[in-house]
Order: C-alpha cells, then sequence, then structure tokens
C-alpha cells in the first residue's frame, strides 16, 4: 500500500487527537476574525462614544449594547479586541516569516559553506543569542522607535538565530547525502543545489518553527505594547489593553480579563498546532504517519 496524502494525515491524526483539533480550529477562527474585523466589529475600535461611559465617568459593564464593555474612553472593548486580533496576527506572521527568510539564509549558507563561512555566521549568530530576546527587542526600539513596521522588524532580527542553528544543523547532514554529491558531479551549480535539493527537505522544519514563531512573536509584541514601546496609541492591540485594564482591576475587571485570556488562548493554540505539526512532518514520529 502506498502512503496515504499529506492532507489524508492531517485529517485522520486530527480526529485521533482533540486538543490539536480545537488548536488548528482556533487558529483557524483567529486568522478568520483577523481578516474580516471590520465585518465583524460592532463599533469603531477608535471612536469614543458618549453612552460609552456611566454618569460617574467610569466604563461602561459588559451588557446589551456592548457585550465586553468599555474602556476608559468610551471605546467598545470587543470591536478593540477584533482589531487587536488583527495587529497581532500581522506582527506575528510577517515577524516570523521575515525571521525564518533570515533565519534560512545564514544557516543554509553557514552549513553548506562550511569552513570560515560557518564560523563567522555562528558567530554572528552567537552573539544575537548571547542577548534575552525580549531585552533585545526593547533595546532596539529604544533605537528605532515605537511603532508597528519597526515592532516587526525588531522581533524578526531578534528571533531569525533560532531557524539558522536549526537549518545549519540539518544542511550539514543533508550536504553529504548522494543526491547532493550527484548533483554536484552533474555540475549543478551550488545555488541550485540550495534551492532544488536542499531547500525542500527544509520544510517541514520552517514549517513548524514558523507556527512556533508566531506564537512567539504574538507574546514579544504584547510585552512590547504592554510596556507602552510597542503598537502606538490609539491603534489596538492586547498587551495595551492589558496595560490599561490593570489599573481598573477592580472597577472595571473586563479590561483585563478579555484581552488576557484572549492573549493566552492565541499563543496556546499556535503552540499545540506547532506541537501537533512537528509529530505530523517528522517521518521519523509514527503517529505523523499513521
Amino acid at each position: 500500500m502506498t502512503e496515504p496524502g499529506l492532507a489524508r494525515r492531517a485529517l485522520t491524526s486530527l480526529r485521533r487527537d482533540p486538543v490539536a483539533l480545537i488548536a488548528v480550529l482556533a487558529v483557524i477562527v483567529l486568522a478568520l476574525v483577523a481578516v474580516f474585523a471590520p465585518l465583524l466589529a460592532p463599533y469603531d475600535p477608535l471612536k469614543a462614544y458618549s453612552d460609552g461611559l456611566a454618569a460617574n465617568g467610569a466604563p461602561v459593564a459588559p451588557g446589551h449594547e456592548f457585550l465586553l464593555g468599555t474602556d476608559p474612553n468610551g471605546r467598545d472593548v470587543l470591536s478593540r479586541m477584533i482589531f487587536g486580533a488583527r495587529v497581532s496576527l500581522l506582527v506575528g506572521v510577517v515577524a516570523t516569516g521575515l525571521a525564518s527568510v533570515i533565519g534560512v539564509l545564514v544557516g543554509g549558507i553557514a552549513g553548506y559553506a562550511g569552513g570560515l563561512v560557518d564560523s563567522i555566521l555562528m558567530r554572528i549568530t552567537d552573539v544575537v543569542l548571547s542577548f534575552p530576546i525580549l531585552l533585545f527587542c526593547v533595546a532596539l526600539i529604544a533605537i528605532t522607535g515605537p511603532s508597528t513596521r519597526n515592532v516587526m522588524l525588531v522581533i524578526a532580527f531578534g528571533y531569525w538565530t533560532y531557524l539558522a542553528r536549526i537549518v545549519r544543523s540539518l544542511v550539514l547532514s543533508l550536504k553529504e547525502r548522494e543526491f547532493v554529491t550527484a548533483a554536484k558531479t552533474l555540475g549543478i551549480g551550488h545555488a541550485a543545489i540550495l534551492r532544488r535539493h536542499i531547500l525542500p527537505h527544509l520544510v517541514p522544519a520552517i514549517i513548524v518553527y514558523s507556527t512556533l514563531g508566531v506564537a512567539s512573536s504574538i507574546l514579544i509584541e504584547a510585552s512590547l505594547s504592554y510596556l507602552g514601546i510597542g503598537v502606538p496609541l490609539p491603534q489596538a492591540s492586547w498587551g495595551q489593553m492589558i496595560s490599561q485594564g490593570q489599573e481598573y482591576f477592580q472597577a472595571a475587571p473586563w479590561l483585563l480579563i478579555a484581552p488576557g485570556i484572549a492573549l493566552i488562548v492565541t499563543v496556546l493554540a499556535f503552540n499545540l498546532a506547532g506541537d501537533w505539526l512537528t509529530d505530523l512532518l517528522d517521518p521519523a514520529t509514527s503517529e505523523g504517519g499513521r
């Protein structure tokens, strides 16, 4: 019997693993919410509504009109959370994509070239790895200034090192395989060998890393926004909403609880989905191949 296709194996694996199924569905729902945020948000997330504050100036509690209440500025919390999902997913996907490109290039060149090139690139990687990533991002944001674009670039610049290490170790093994030796014998150029013969074998590792990396990037963005140096106001961000809600925890706990739950569920979903992909795409894992 031939091995079933990847899609069939994925469906079979999800049927047998309800936790992974819930995680994948949560990621899909988050993506749909981010894409269709303008259609799903009941109110303008940037607009302060006259009925969004109580008579004493306090935020309005969750109710029929504002399902998750309002913030201290009279803005709808649900609408800001929906647009916050768009910001989180945008930062997570773009930053991880850039980090993946840098990591694959550095790790691939270092592993394939070897020698002095490998030593130089890996020492640069070690230098970046020696800094705690959040502290590293804070330092870079302090230099570049807070903005959505800078947050994505800073996260990418601090996070590429992990994939570079993984790719280098894989390329060191792959370049000794028979098909690479045969390609060299046929006179195929190094760039073509990397692109046609080695890169396809790196795809499973890149996919798994990217899924896990999105969760880390979302968490870093939320941390930077919580510190006030991430996504700038008045744009909605979960970390920024948590920071603001902390001041009203006793009077308006929904300001802290709602974005906090959204952040926890999102990061957990991407991590669980990444673990599932690891089992699915690893040929040595029996559960991924059943």
